[in-house]
């Protein structure tokens, strides 16, 4: 039971003059643990990636000499860009720009010609023959990841009344790879597309098991698309398998190829430099010291930040958002892990009022963790006021005020011994900590004002919804079992097979069949009309990518994986040799 007792002179008179009213209660440290609680651990292992070891890192030296032959190369691509005359080619050029993770360097270029193209599209509708399946896949792909509107008609003419290719396409396995590849576009409702995902899948999945085809890299290429359609891959990942690819393609466009490998190392050298600063900065708060039992994960939750958003210019974004997922691991394991019930109502309850008074008969390393929220949170504020002019820290605060109410009802759930059913996703796509990093984004776009601060934070829009839902679950078809064992609530695996008295298979695939329901939701809030601008929904699109790579192989956050190793090494240590 909550004790009150007097305030000190001193907080009664700040109390005052920070909230004009005097209303906080307090509980005295030996009211707040019981004497049979017990701590949990949740046994994490170390970091691999001490700060010593980050430190060290160093770029190749060249990055001036680098930097000059970049922009040679961009002139050299710009030119190349507006001269393409053929529609196939200005598709195959833009594709390749894409995908080698160049493009942010075009942006007005490369809007200027699907601007044009799109204008076209009446010419362009002749063009859709059973002859070019590839190049009416690539030009509807590339007019829906751009933003203009393009409907699924564009596709029908290559389908019979049964959902099948018609039979004069089943050799043609580039345009049915490019066709499966659009169908991971789709929104809510277009069937054309779905009816190309299912052909698309079952065909390819039989040209790879059949032996008559001898064109390895084809194979290559199909395999690698069933394995994780494009649209749901991380940007800078598939960029470097790209740019392997590319090189050996019969069509290499070598000055293309060359700016894309130079600009792949250029970011991989500033990744190393604001990883050096995020380390310094944690390594300096040392909570992973005061607080032993929460998992150290620095250099996951930079390459998160990568996964987030990789252009050099969202630097100040990565930097924070790294800075703010150590903190959601640290707040995630107190709820989770260590905290006894008492100690987490009034530890919510100081960070709602936001004010390190109400932190009185906390232990020690709990109001360290608030001091550090508060603080770090506030810092994120000036750097936006300092740069966008836009007073946000009481956006910012709100979303952090919720992530811990959500954690709270968890613990609540665990604590008390409630087996919540379905309604846990309601509770769970708040307390994955998507709002966090969609706020974050949502603060820093160009043009956003305080009324779209005030509506945006006061009820979470559908993309951040959808978005973090599909977080949500990557997470626990991965964690749940584990998560489970170390004393947890149960998650929708478990909400699932009980709700709907099914075996753990079954509830696995129908919350497979949920994420793609999900997947379909959010195209149509990243690809529709939509008044967000294109570098927030990105931000929406990168978290379930990010979530579906971490959590592929198990719980690759919790438990450091060779396939998270691997990930790490590839974005941020290993240059591209050429």
């Amino acid at each position: 039971m909550a004790l009150s007792f007097p305030l000190p002179t001193f907080i009664l008179v700040r109390q005052t003059q920070m909230r004009g009213v005097l209303s906080c209660r307090f509980r005295t440290y030996a009211n707040l643990q019981s004497p049979r609680f017990e701590r949990r651990s949740g046994h994490y292992k170390p970091s691999i990636w001490k700060d010593n070891l980050i430190q060290s890192l160093g770029g190749d030296g060249h990055e001036g000499k680098n930097m000059e032959r970049v922009c040679m190369l961009k002139k050299e691509v710009s030119q190349m860009i507006y001269k393409e005359e053929l529609l196939g080619d200005k598709l195959e050029l833009l594709h390749a720009l894409q995908q080698l993770g160049v493009a942010y360097h075009f942006k007005d270029e490369i809007n200027c010609v699907i601007t044009n193209i799109h204008e076209s599209m009446d010419q362009i509708s002749l063009f859709a023959t059973l002859d070019n399946l590839h190049d009416v896949s690539l030009l509807f792909a590339l007019l829906r990841m751009h933003g203009f509107s393009v409907q699924e008609d564009i596709l029908r003419s290559y389908f019979d009344d049964k959902g099948n290719c018609r039979e004069k396409l089943y050799s043609d396995i580039r345009g049915i790879l490019s066709l499966y590849q659009a169908s991971f576009l789709a929104k809510e409702g277009e069937e054309a597309l779905e009816m190309a995902r299912h052909f698309t899948t079952k065909h390819l999945t039989t040209y790879l098991e059949s032996s008559k085809h001898n064109n390895s890299r084809l194979k290559e290429h199909v395999s690698y698309a069933l394995d994780i359609p494009l649209n749901w891959r991380i940007e800078r990942l598939h960029s470097r398998w790209f740019i392997e690819q590319y090189k050996i393609d019969e069509q290499i466009r070598p000055a293309l190829w060359e700016l894309a490998v130079l600009d792949f190392n250029i970011l991989q050298t500033l990744y190393k430099k604001e990883l050096k600063q995020v380390s310094k900065w944690w390594t300096d708060l040392g909570l992973h010291e005061k607080l032993p039992f929460i998992r150290d994960r620095l250099v996951e939750n930079y390459i998160g930040s990568v996964c987030l958003a990789f252009e050099p210019e969202h630097s100040s974004f990565r930097k924070a958002m790294s800075q703010s997922n150590c903190l959601i691991t640290t707040l995630d394991d107190i709820y989770d892990v260590y905290g006894s019930l008492d100690e987490l109502e009034v530890f919510t309850d100081a960070i709602q009022q936001w004010d390190v008074t109400a932190m009185v008969g906390l232990p020690e390393n709990f109001q360290m963790c608030i001091l550090a929220l508060i603080n770090t949170v506030e810092d994120h504020g000036r750097e936006i006021l300092k740069e966008k002019g836009l007073y946000v820290i009481p956006y910012l605060r709100r979303a952090w005020k919720d992530l811990c109410k959500a954690f709270l009802v968890e613990a609540r759930w665990y604590h008390n011994g409630y087996a919540p059913k379905l309604e846990y996703l309601e509770n769970a796509w708040v307390s994955i900590a998507g709002i966090i990093s969609l706020s974050n984004a949502y603060c820093i776009n160009d043009y956003v004002t305080v009324k779209d601060l005030e509506k945006f934070s006061a009820s979470y829009p559908d993309i951040v919804r959808y978005s973090s839902l599909n977080f949500r679950l990557y997470n626990d078809l991965a964690t749940s079992n584990d998560e489970m064992l170390r004393g947890d609530i149960e998650k929708s695996v478990q909400c699932t097979m009980r709700d709907k008295s099914v075996t753990e298979s079954v509830a696995r695939q129908e919350i497979t069949e949920m994420i793609l329901k999900n997947w379909t939701s959010l195209n149509g809030k990243v690809y529709g009309n939509s008044t967000f601008e294109k570098y927030f929904k990105n931000v929406a699109l990168n978290i379930p990518r990010m979530a579906q790579r971490f959590y592929r192989y198990g719980d690759g956050y919790g438990k450091p994986c060779s396939d998270i190793k691997n990930l790490v090494t590839s974005i941020l240590f290993e240059p591209i040799n050429y």
